[in-house]
């Protein structure tokens, strides 16, 4: 049925001679352009694999440096607050709230054992007088409150409502009944004095 290919003449013929285009020069092909398409393709895949490990890793530095930023702020912060706190007014202040008092003069023990200087027991200084609302003259008293003139005991009742021996002793005055027990208590020490 098929008619045998009539044999090429000429520049064709030549050229079939050349270049014939029979069945193992096509497969001879195939493989190397496999190659090449699996090399490329392997290429291109372990790029993209290598920009997302670079782009996970610029997301774990961005989000590190914020966190260290924000650690910095925090410490900065911590150490503000210590050095407000350790400020001598600051301490001084927290240590009255604790009723703690200043030390009276030291007295120190040299080398040989003799003492330097004469030890004085530390006493508390008056309480400074605390700012209270005073009642003008003109205003008028409560129908509830009690009198201010003096009770029938004879005593009248200070700022702090404890009754004070009479009206002229300012509250701030300390109690005459407490300064004995003060005195006969042993001084406070202070370990490393």
């Amino acid at each position: 049925m098929s008619k045998p290919a009539a044999p090429l003449k000429g520049r064709a013929a030549r050229l079939a001679r050349l270049m014939p285009s029979t069945g193992p020069s096509t497969a001879a092909r195939t493989p190397f352009v496999l190659l090449v398409v699996l090399l490329l393709g392997g290429g291109l895949i372990t790029l993209l694999l290598l920009n997302s490990a670079l782009n996970e890793g610029s997301f774990r530095l961005s989000e590190l440096k914020r966190d260290t930023t924000e650690l910095t702020d925090e410490q900065q912060a911590l150490q503000r607050d210590v050095d407000s706190r350790s400020q001598p007014d600051a301490l001084e202040k927290r240590a009255r709230e604790l009723g703690m008092v200043p030390g009276g003069s030291p007295a120190f023990l040299n080398p040989d054992g003799t003492v330097r200087g004469k030890p004085t027991e530390a006493t508390a200084p008056p309480p400074s007088p605390s700012p209270s609302p005073t009642p003008s003259p003109s205003a008028s008293p409560d129908a509830d409150a009690p009198a201010a003139g003096p009770s029938a005991s004879g005593t009248s009742a200070g700022p702090s409502g404890s009754p004070s021996p009479s009206g002229s002793v300012s509250a701030t005055t300390p109690d005459p009944a407490a300064a004995p027990a003060a005195e006969n208590s042993p001084p406070p020490t202070s370990p490393g004095r």
